[in-house]
């Protein structure tokens, strides 16, 4: 496996005071003041556009330029924005914090393995790491949570429980407990001797004061270590002085019961020792099963899991050993004046999303490190950063009570959806990215968020090109989903900045249309030479190139670290996956049934041309667009030249941008030797 090498700054690291810290990422008051040049330069540009350069001649293309430049302008300002307060994070590991937590009173643990119709290899594989992570054993359990209902599923997972069972660390545990239910039912047993022995000293004293007995040597003697016992242990165990013999009575039946109780638990414990589990919901017809969301809600509710916190995982993402302890610590306050830690508001912390099978220049631009990386933090910054679904670790009770009164609402509504209670009280079932929609739900009940910046679980991405796209399409989707239920702007409890950062995700959706406008201006002038833009001379040179300068520069700021052949690979997906962004908006608002799809995780061989079909038609058209300049040139039939060049300069930049998803069409892996 490879992993993207992470900042220091977000590693094991002990070389700080307390627990943990957080600072403003490097070189952020160099892009703050960059984004205010860029912000009042690019109004300065718009400002110009509208009052002297529309063409009046060709409103209907000049109109829909300008909306897409005015459009462009307000999701780079709200993009600059939420960069404003990019944190990093440092933060101790569960076993180095101080004062230190006994392993004893470390919180318990599930962990979600979320599968449908993946290859039970790989869920195997995600199963066995999750099982290997550094945790108590008693404090942690993995579940296995098959929405497909797979015969081949839960053979692995009853073959993968036996193994474990069987592993070192479970047998020591086991040992351990009998160990300790043994010591218990010999405490019992000496415990009801000495009641027994107690009841008949009590009972020949009585008989022997009213002279149904005589007393003897032998007699005596068992009597004087009877009751040598019983006040040993009521010298262990209470003060023995002005005891009589009803208050021993009782004593004695105390601490039978207590040990009672203590042995049931201990036969518990050993009867729960298995903790690898196996949950697949049963899907009544006609009921709603929310797909992901309701896979994960029908185990929450359906009283087979229990631990404090959750952490969910795709079926192929694979987390490492220091997974839970280097989270776990951000649950947690010390309280001084208490003297002890102290849960807090955090509902989750989200850690990064890495890959293991990303080939050799990622050509499906599936390495988020923008993502995972400035706009997480910024969103952490201000108390904003998303949950993404995988490699996140939840709590319980926040989950639970937010999902409960977001049900009840939604009952009031609808009396009917009580059948889907146990579907729908956890995690969002109202878009099919519950993950973002479940962070919003959390963030506006008054919970908090974490973004850590460190690589600790891996997975495998999408490795051809039909598969990326269901996978945008339906984050697409999803996102403007819950922008037509739930809009950001409107819902109570959210920050000014939450809204932001949500609204703003969501914003960016609807750039499929702006693209569409700039990418077809430089077409249309090639073959008509109808220009959107009544001035191309220095007027436009002035206000445009200044404007155009100050925000590359700005991005420059804003993505530094990430390599530049990435983010050059996530602007052209940017661009081109403008027929897909059109696509999810119209499916939306046009009321069409959306469902979740899965992911393939295994590659699914083949040429997708026949996918991009729109990208390939407007790529044709600016090459001949370009070629037909070069004719009309070369004959001396060329007018306004420097427009000309002007939008041939414009073209070949769509070109670029766009040949990054045919290359991604046709892309093939490499055969092995």
């Amino acid at each position: 496996m490879t992993s993207i090498p992470i900042s220091k700054n977000s590693a094991n690291t002990s070389s700080f005071s307390g627990n943990s810290r957080s600072r403003l990422k490097e070189r952020t008051l160099l892009f703050r003041y960059l984004a205010e040049i860029n912000l009042i330069f690019g109004a300065w540009y718009l400002q110009w556009r509208l009052t002297h350069s529309i063409n009046m001649d060709a409103l209907w293309l000049s109109i829909p330029l300008i909306i897409a430049e005015i459009y462009s302008y307000f999701g780079g300002m709200m993009f600059v924005i939420g960069l404003w307060r990019p944190l990093v994070r440092q933060v101790k590991s569960l076993d180095q914090l101080t004062p230190a937590i006994p392993s004893s009173d470390y919180p318990t643990v599930d962990v979600f393995v979320t599968c449908y119709n993946e290859a039970p290899s790989i869920v195997e594989q995600t199963a066995k790491a999750a099982l290997a992570m550094d945790y108590p054993a008693t404090k942690l359990r993995v579940y296995v949570l098959d929405d497909g209902n797979s015969p081949e599923m839960r053979a692995m997972t009853e073959k993968l429980c036996i193994e474990d069972l069987q592993s070192p660390k479970l047998q020591q545990e086991s040992n351990r407990i009998d160990a300790e239910l043994s010591g218990l039912l010999q405490r019992l047993k000496q415990l009801e001797s000495l009641t027994l022995n107690s009841i008949a000293s009590e009972q020949w004293l009585l008989d022997l004061s009213e002279g149904q007995v005589e007393t003897t040597d032998k007699k005596a003697a068992e009597l004087l270590q009877s009751m040598q016992q019983l006040f040993v242990w009521l010298n262990k165990n209470q003060d023995s002085s002005n005891l009589d013999s009803n208050t021993i009575s009782r004593l004695l039946t105390d601490e039978r019961h207590k040990l009672e109780e203590a042995i049931r638990q201990k036969e518990h414990s050993l009867l729960e020792i298995a903790r690898f589990r196996y949950i697949a919901r049963p899907k009544v017809p006609g009921v709603p099963h929310h797909a992901k969301a309701g896979n994960i809600n029908y185990a929450i509710f359906s009283g087979e899991t229990s631990g404090e916190f959750i952490v969910t995982l795709d079926a192929d993402h694979i987390p490492k050993p220091q997974f839970l302890k280097r989270v776990l610590p951000y649950f947690y306050t010390y309280n001084v004046l208490a003297g002890k830690y102290e849960s807090n508001r955090i509902a989750f912390v989200q850690t990064r999303q890495d890959f293991y099978n990303l080939p050799t220049g990622d050509p499906f631009a599936h390495r988020a490190n923008l993502f995972y990386g400035p706009l997480q933090q910024g969103k952490d910054g201000m108390n904003a950063a998303f949950y993404t679904g995988t490699n996140a670790m939840l709590r319980r009770e926040a989950l639970v009570s937010v999902g409960l009164q977001n049900f009840s609402d939604e009952y009031a509504k609808d009396a009917k959806r009580l059948d889907e209670f146990d579907l729908v009280g956890g995690v969002s079932s109202n878009s099919i990215t519950e993950d973002m929609n479940t962070a919003m739900r959390l963030h506006s009940a008054g919970w908090k968020s974490i973004y850590h910046n460190e690589s600790l679980a891996e997975g495998l991405a999408p490795d051809d090109l039909s598969s990326t796209l269901k996978q945008r399409l339906r984050w697409a989707q999803g996102t403007i989903q819950v922008l037509v239920r739930e809009n950001p702007l409107t819902k109570p409890g959210l920050s000014f900045w939450q809204r932001l950062h949500y609204f703003k995700t969501m914003y960016s959706y609807f750039s499929g249309f702006a693209t569409l406008v700039f990418i077809s201006c430089p077409i249309i002038y090639f073959f008509t030479e109808i220009v959107p833009v009544k001035s191309y001379g220095p007027d436009f040179a002035i206000h445009f190139f200044p404007a155009f300068i100050v925000n590359r520069l700005t991005f420059i700021a804003a993505t530094w670290g990430i390599p530049a052949s990435e983010v050059w690979r996530s602007e052209q997906y940017a661009i081109a996956l403008f027929p897909l962004l059109i696509q999810a908006v119209w499916s939306v608002f046009s009321g069409q049934a959306l469902k979740f799809q899965v992911t393939p995780k295994q590659r699914q061989s083949g040429i997708y041309l026949r996918l991009i079909v729109p990208q390939l038609i407007v790529f044709t058209l600016t090459i001949l667009g370009i070629l037909w300049t070069l004719i009309r040139f070369a004959s001396g039939n060329l007018n306004e030249p420097w427009v000309h060049l002007l939008n041939s300069a414009w073209a070949i930049y769509n070109l670029f941008l766009l040949s990054a998803i045919i290359r991604a069409a046709v892309w093939q892996p490499q055969k092995m030797t």
